[in-house]
């Protein structure tokens, strides 16, 4: 199927091939006839059109030199427009036919085709398409058009090619007229922006005074959609050409057409939309120079946009564009942030923040708030300390409608506290983080030197042993006072549910009849404290009692009660052991094992596979190591079991297997047979199953 796609894809290349072929050769061999060169070059358009591969394979076999020859040497007027047609739809497609393209000679072409007079509408409008194409995400060809001086016949046109301010697009002529405008419009767009290019913004700003008079005379939308674009993109991010706009009254313009599209767009939906764009324009008039905005308060454009933002049939693009104009407006003219107040623009942007899901909108409302918040404290502290040019009755008037306000402000200042208070949160949570690891990783270390010196005394024994416990008391007592009374012990009641019966050798509580209460230390203080007593300490835990850190001690058959262990360091440490879990389960921290391993404890005694093995199946609460040891040897004990009763049941009389059969069954385990050496004992009841002690001996090493 795949081979059958391939093929069918190589047949068609072939075919485009083919067809360029041809019409290239029908081309040049029929320049007599204008209209079949016409319509071989629109075909080629149609084809390039489709097919992007088409305008490189074209390039290569050299047509595309022989159409722009064609559209300079050519006669007919018809073949010219067709062939720069070509040459744009080819440029337009790949971009290495652009730079094919992009030379001065045909720019200098294209700039006779637009100064002749003799050139027709559609000529004109075939050469500036050209030009835009060549132009547009090339900065050589923004270089180009200007060193040519194609740029200063498409600023004569936009000047020119309509007369009239009166736009009868009704007529046949005034529209050719108007496309071939608005073409220009479109090329001096692209000659100064998508890359910037300032030194063509420069040129482009000479064609302001006229832009203005068209805004002026004609509000039409044909009209000031193209003009608010070329404005827009002539003085984006070049200060320069801000200022320069300005002082020509291009802003003044700009505010009259919107207060008039404002007031219309109650009327209809499209002088809404057009009022947008006309907002957009003036945003990027004040948007680096905010001090602007007072030309804008002149016509009160704060209000007027305010009122914009309440119309229903806008998007939420065209009100972030409305209420990001507002921020600027509002961000260094006081002027501006009054008429905000006055227009009652603070509830509307709580409004805006509170009930929009759209987060630049949120973002945009947020900007306005923090650009009113000065005007604020002034309007809170006195209204007449705030002067404008108004009269005593006007105060008066907006003195009363301030009162109206004041829950609105009240709401505005409780959002900024709480956006000012999350964010003084989030810093002092990460400063208590680090002081909470800090003094933690601190903990561990005072925790451990501790039990050492609590461990070396209690092995010195005698008095000694309890004057230095009561010193380290001491403390033990300034660490639970940071941990203890900040966590668990809140009140009296707390306390007492800490305090231990006297104990001479236990040197963890307070004296004189104070409240007595034990250093809590949290999980990973409690890890260290085991490990240290287990693993440093491991020669004086083998010749202590073997049952020092099991709970419940272990208890066998047939075997006497054993004498309470009197060992000073044995007791603290059962005892700080039990308040440590005890401390961890209050705290609905996670729980750590409650008992130690027989085998991990017994490190350091002789041991061998049969004691061994009873000390692991001894124990209730067998570490991972330890169990999978038992688990293999129970696992290895029932094999060898199982193989041996097979073995002799294949070796015996009929009536010895049935003997045998009885004796297996016996509760006692196997029994011992010739057949088994090693082993040395017939297992009791009582007792684990002692098989093959030499065999497991060496398993247990092998771990």
């Amino acid at each position: 199927m795949q081979t059958s796609m391939e093929s069918e894809d190589t047949k068609k290349i072939q075919e485009m091939k083919t067809d360029l072929n041809l019409l290239l050769e029908c081309l040049k061999y029929q320049m007599d006839n204008a209209f079949s060169q016409k319509e071989a070059l629109v075909t080629i358009h149609s084809i390039c059109q489709q097919n992007s591969n088409a305008s490189l394979y074209f390039r290569e076999i050299g047509g595309l030199m022989f159409v722009k020859n064609l559209a300079k040497s050519s006669e007919h007027s018809m073949v010219k427009e067709a062939a720069l047609y070509t040459l744009g739809a080819v440029a337009e497609q790949n971009v290495y036919c652009q730079q094919t393209l992009c030379t001065s000679e045909l720019f200098e072409d294209l700039t006779w085709f637009l100064s002749n007079n003799d050139s027709n509408t559609n000529l004109k409008r075939m050469s500036v398409y050209v030009i835009l194409v060549l132009v547009s995400n090339n900065r050589t060809g923004q270089t180009l058009v200007r060193e040519t001086g194609c740029i200063s016949v498409l600023s004569q046109l936009f000047k020119t090619v309509l007369s009239k301010y009166e736009l009868n697009l009704s007529d046949g002529n005034v529209f050719q007229s108007y496309q071939l405008w608005s073409s220009v419009c479109s090329t001096l767009c692209v000659c100064v922006n998508n890359p910037q290019n300032d030194e063509n913004q420069m040129l482009c700003s000479s064609l302001f005074p006229h832009a203005n008079d068209w805004l002026i005379n004609c509000m039409k939308p044909e009209i000031i959609r193209p003009i608010c674009s070329f404005i827009g993109l002539t003085l984006a991010n070049n200060t320069y050409v801000q200022k320069y706009f300005i002082s020509v009254g291009g802003l003044d313009v700009l505010s009259q057409v919107l207060v008039q599209l404002e007031s219309d767009s109650h009327k209809t939906l499209s002088s809404a939309k057009l009022a947008v764009v006309v907002t957009k324009t003036v945003d990027a008039c004040i948007a680096d120079n905010p001090t602007f905005g007072v030309v804008l308060s002149k016509y009160h454009i704060v209000s007027k946009l305010l009122a914009l933002l309440l119309h229903e049939s806008l998007d939420s693009g065209e009100k972030f564009s409305i209420i990001l104009t507002v921020g600027h407006c509002t961000e260094d003219c006081e002027e501006n942030q009054y008429d905000l107040f006055k227009s009652n623009g603070l509830p509307l942007m709580i409004q805006v923040l509170t009930e929009s899901q759209n987060e630049e909108l949120n973002k945009a409302a947020t900007f306005v708030l923090h650009n009113c918040k000065k005007i604020t404290e002034k309007l809170s502290l006195s209204l007449g300390e705030y002067s404008f040019d108004e009269n005593e009755e006007q105060l008066k008037d907006v003195h009363m409608k301030e009162k109206n306000l004041e829950d609105y402000w009240k709401k505005a200042k409780e959002i900024l506290h709480r956006i000012e208070q999350l964010e003084r949160e989030g810093n002092e949570e990460r400063v208590q983080r680090e002081k909470y690891k800090d003094y933690v990783s601190s903990m561990n270390i005072n925790i451990q030197n501790t039990l050492k010196h609590l461990h070396a005394d209690s092995s010195g024994g005698g008095p000694k042993a309890e004057d230095k416990d009561k010193s380290q008391s001491t403390k033990l007592q300034s660490y639970k006072s940071h941990e203890v009374m900040s966590k668990a012990c809140t009140n009296d009641d707390q306390m007492k549910t800490l305090l231990k019966s006297a104990n001479p050798v236990n040197a963890c509580y307070r004296e004189s009849g104070q409240n007595k209460t034990l250093c809590k230390a949290n999980s990973s203080c409690n890890q260290n404290l085991r490990e240290e007593t287990t693993f440093e300490k491991k020669n004086f835990v083998s010749q202590s009692s073997d049952h020092i850190f099991k709970h419940p001690t272990p208890i066998a058959k047939n075997t006497k009660q054993q004498l309470p262990v009197t060992d000073p360091f044995t007791l603290c440490s059962d005892i700080i052991n039990k308040e440590v879990i005890g401390f961890l389960a209050s705290d609905n921290c996670s729980k750590i094992l409650k008992y130690r391993c027989s085998g991990c404890i017994a490190v350091g005694k002789s041991l061998n596979s049969r004691n061994f093995s009873k000390l692991l199946h001894s124990c209730p609460y067998q570490c991972d190591r330890h169990k999978v040891i038992v688990e293999a040897e129970d696992k290895y004990k029932s094999g060898l079991r199982k193989s041996l009763i097979c073995n002799k049941k294949i070796l015996l009389t009929p009536r010895r297997r049935r003997q045998l059969n009885n004796e297996s069954t016996t509760p006692g385990g196997i029994t011992r047979t010739e057949g088994c050496r090693p082993c040395s004992q017939i297992p009791q009841a009582d007792q684990t199953p002692q098989v093959c002690g030499s065999l497991t001996g060496r398993r247990l090493v092998s771990f």
